[in-house]
């Protein structure tokens, strides 16, 4: 075992002393031992919960013979990040929690993991951590939040952001906004749209590295205590086997993972995430890779922000593995890729049914023929754009508007909500990348208060910062270079028209080639925001988007 490290022979005697102060016998000594990692915290909803999840996991450790070690990571609640200096620890989190892991890991010698996630950096930052250590290594998330409701219908966290916009137009009252700001989140867990969070409790389970029902069984649902336990009884097994985290993290498991992101519509944030888990995996993967499986894909669920459906009706519906079923129809999926649960994907979703076909559509009545989420490519961004295709009007596919140029997240967001755009309007945020931001926001405040103003079918938004999950309308995020890297965002000026076709995948500048050139050659970038600590060092490091956004090391 490769714990005998710190537990075998007379030299190891000190390290069996401290462990002993943990109460630990000699008889646990004989046993594995199996790092419990968890993000549990007082701040996030999704993770207030976390605690008892870890315990369930220890419990079905203890259960199957092994030793567990419960420790913690940090996190961020994008949401309560949102639209201030917080949100430029979010993305830059990620890279912290990864460490950690590697750190416990290797220093204390585990002979396996599990991760107990729930959140948005969270989820890929433990991935990535888990990754660098390689031993055998499962997830099980927090799962998501029900559902709020206000008025006969479901609301989740989106509907908050977009009523701020609404009362901002006298389209709701004050007391209006206080009665979803009440409803809204009802309880524990991650946030009820296919946001960030939940798309990537998903793609674990369809990259095979948690067990079936881990992206939708609610977190307040029993069912997600016994799949935390049978979780601990399951690392035993990938123990016993030898089964390491990269045997089942492969190129084929990821596109799976993509393909099923692309069905759903799901977060943008999931193609930054999955380029920066590959990068760390060591496998090659590229935006182009991101179209091509688009291409392939139908999309069969339209969720919030979306649609009207949320986890818990996929849930209901059959879950992820009633969504591969109806892929697999389409010969799409790499059926033989192994999994946590120790069967392939194809013996996984063999019995699989979809209970509800109006949350799965199935492949002749999809939504869209090809998948919900398109990265971009032209003289604006060579590099790529990323947009949530699936939650962009129809009429705004294909828009061509003027230029209304801001060079941060707080200009823009004040710009929307004193009236100032006007319909037709290109909304440019720059200088808001992962070295620009630092950190690369989320902009979830200026695209909610334009769908709240009822413009997100009028109005499109560009910008080297991120989107959240919960943005819905032709928001495209990720544009590559940024501006702080010289990219020709930075020399869009008031005005310029841009022209956006999403479904031929382009984002242009109409402007002259020489002139593009010209106003490169005289753009100056200003100083980085970042002066002194974390930030610092994590902007002097990081690289660009359509790379991951990962530490160049």
């Amino acid at each position: 075992m490769r714990s005998d490290v710190i537990k075998k022979g007379v030299t190891r005697a000190p390290h069996r002393s401290l462990l002993k102060a943990l109460g630990i016998t000699d008889e646990e000594m004989n046993k594995p031992f199996i790092g419990v990692a968890q993000a549990a915290n007082e701040i996030i909803p999704g993770h207030l919960h976390l605690k008892n999840i870890a315990q369930a996991a220890k419990d079905g450790i203890r259960m199957a013979g092994g030793v567990p070690f419960e420790f913690s990571t940090i996190g961020v609640c994008d949401g309560i990040a949102m639209n201030h200096e917080g949100m430029k620890y979010s993305l830059p989190s990620r890279e912290l929690i990864a460490d950690s892991i590697e750190v416990m890991a290797k220093a204390h010698a585990f002979d396996a993991l599990v991760l107990v996630p729930n959140c948005d950096k969270i989820v890929p930052g433990m991935i990535m951590g888990a990754i660098r250590v390689n031993i055998p290594t499962i997830v099980i998330s927090g799962g998501p939040m029900l559902a709020g409701f206000h008025q006969g219908e479901n609301i989740a966290l989106s509907n908050v952001f977009e009523a701020v916009g609404k009362f901002q137009t006298g389209s709701i009252s004050e007391k209006q906004l206080k009665e979803v700001e009440d409803y809204a989140c009802p309880g524990v867990g991650s946030c009820a749209g296919l946001y960030t969070a939940n798309s990537m409790n998903i793609w674990s389970e369809a990259v095979g590295i948690a067990l079936p029902g881990n992206g939708t069984i609610p977190a307040v649902d029993a069912r997600r205590i016994r799949l935390a336990k049978h979780a601990g009884i399951k690392i035993m097994e990938l123990l016993e086997k030898e089964v390491k985290f990269l045997d089942i993290i492969s190129k084929k498991a990821i596109e799976n993972a993509i393909a099923v992101e692309m069905a759903l519509g799901g977060s943008s944030n999931t193609m930054l995430h999955s380029l920066a888990i590959a990068i760390e995996a060591g496998i090659p993967f590229s935006i182009d890779d991101f179209n091509r499986i688009r291409e392939q894909v139908p999309q069969l669920c339209s969720l919030s922000p979306a649609g009207s459906y949320y986890i818990q009706d996929l849930d209901r519906a059959g879950g992820i593995s009633a969504l591969f079923k109806e892929l697999s129809r389409k010969k799409i999926i790499h059926l033989g890729e192994m999994t946590v649960t120790g069967k392939n994907v194809g013996q996984n979703i063999k019995d699989a049914l979809i209970l509800n076909n109006k949350v799965i559509r199935t492949i002749e009545n999809a939504y869209n023929s090809k998948g919900g989420i398109v990265f971009l490519k032209g003289n604006l961004a060579p590099q790529g754009g990323v947009v949530k295709s699936s939650a962009v009007h129809p009429d705004m596919l294909i828009h061509q508007g003027p230029a209304r140029v801001f060079n941060s997240e707080e200009e823009s967001t004040k710009a929307i909500l004193e009236g100032k755009i006007k319909k037709g309007d290109v909304i440019v945020i720059r200088y808001e990348g992962p070295k620009g931001g630092p950190g690369m926001r989320e902009m979830l405040t200026p695209t909610s208060a334009i769908a709240g103003m009822g413009l997100d079918k009028e109005v499109a938004l560009i910008t080297d910062g991120r989107f959240s999950g919960a943005t819905r309308g032709a928001s495209i995020g990720h544009v590559a270079p940024e501006a702080a890297m010289g990219g020709p965002i930075a020399i869009v000026e008031e005005g310029d028209i841009i022209e956006i076709d999403i479904p031929e995948k382009k984002l242009n500048i109409k402007l002259e080639e020489e002139e593009i050139k010209e106003r490169l050659k005289k753009l100056k970038v200003p100083e980085s925001k970042a002066k002194t600590g974390y930030l610092k060092y994590y902007t002097d490091l990081v690289g660009s988007a359509d790379k991951g956004a990962v530490r160049n090391m």
